[in-house]
């Protein structure tokens, strides 16, 4: 359904499991910016009134994940951190068209937003199938089916209101944009929420503690080493 043509490696969730306090405060403030970013559509196209009526549905539930993600922080002790550099978010806004039309201004930030909403989907995917946490993973369930609508909801939008602009065309174009921001920058794991963690350094940490695992064990000749 997503599109999505570079599907994120399971193993990043190793990298989620040993920084959950990091990944958390990160998640929090993209619902923060995913909220602030409906409002800001709303304020720019209230003529709209079909618009502006999902956009406030979004931009509630958006809200409600924000505070869902900061009561799970608080919950578990952790610290919520200042608001963090979206290297993944600051790419895809500068293949922003910004030329045409008023609506086709419009249709470019609704393709902005629905590539967003369908990265996200996919992550919390990712999550829900293998973190080992349960809350966590029934967590991420649920946010993944509300992203999903989300996605699907600025779609139709950019659809309903482009001007001059082929839709199906420039979502593949965004398709495509998006795939080489991951294949750049994916190794970093900064979809979206690790920015702050180098993942090639973590991963040959992961790397180094197994060979010492397999040392000490590895003379029982159990199914793992």
């Amino acid at each position: 359904m997503l599109g999505l043509k570079l599907a994120t490696d399971p193993r990043w969730v190793n990298i989620v499991e040993s920084n959950i306090e990091e990944i958390l405060t990160d998640h929090a403030w993209c619902e923060q910016k995913a909220a602030s970013n409906a409002i800001s559509l709303i304020t720019q196209n209230s003529e709209k009134e079909e618009l502006v009526t999902e956009l406030m549905i979004i931009a509630q539930e958006e809200i409600e994940h924000f505070k869902m993600v900061h009561d799970l922080i608080k919950e578990r002790g952790l610290t919520f951190g200042r608001e963090r550099k979206d290297s993944y978010v600051n790419e895809l806004f500068k293949f922003m068209k910004k030329d045409g039309s008023r609506n086709d201004a419009l249709c470019e930030r609704l393709l902005f937003s629905a590539m967003i909403e369908a990265r996200s989907c996919e992550r919390f995917k990712v999550l829900s199938e293998n973190i080992k946490d349960p809350e966590l993973a029934q967590f991420y369930r649920d946010l993944m089916i509300s992203e999903a609508g989300h996605y699907t909801t600025f779609l139709a939008f950019a659809k309903k209101y482009a001007d001059n602009v082929d839709v199906d065309k420039r979502w593949k174009e965004w398709i495509d944009y998006e795939t080489s921001i991951i294949t750049n920058y994916g190794k970093n794991e900064t979809i979206k929420y690790a920015d702050n963690v180098d993942v090639d350094k973590r991963w040959k940490e992961w790397i180094d503690y197994e060979t010492s695992i397999i040392t000490n064990y590895g003379k029982n000749e159990t199914i793992h080493g």
